[in-house]
């Protein structure tokens, strides 16, 4: 399962020596919740591989900021503390495989 990212914790795992993905989501939004089993599912294949972590967009107000996030969900990947890739919207767990698989 996808891990709780906040503000104060992200700076620890972006730091960290796995590849860091952070979902952006919020609890009123439909294609979130639509994504958010595939998120989950992925956090729990590549666990020991890579961190996959999500960020409530309504309790988490600088990360969004600072990653210009408009639209979710959005998710950023992230390697050696660089944002190498991101996506916006829904998809399906192949693509967010593919990109997970890049990191690694």
């Amino acid at each position: 399962m996808a891990m709780q990212i906040t503000d104060a914790s992200f700076k620890d795992l972006l730091s960290g020596d796995l590849p860091l993905v952070v979902d952006f989501w919020a609890e009123w939004c439909g294609p979130c919740k639509m994504i958010a089993p595939l998120v989950d599912e992925l956090a729990t294949e590549y666990e020991g591989k890579i961190v996959i972590g999500k960020v409530n967009v309504d309790e988490s107000e600088d990360l969004p900021a600072e990653y210009g996030i408009r639209n979710i969900p959005t998710l950023l990947f992230f390697k050696n503390g660089e944002l190498v890739d991101k996506h916006v919207g829904g998809t399906t767990k192949a693509v967010l495989e593919e990109k997970i698989k890049a990191l690694l």
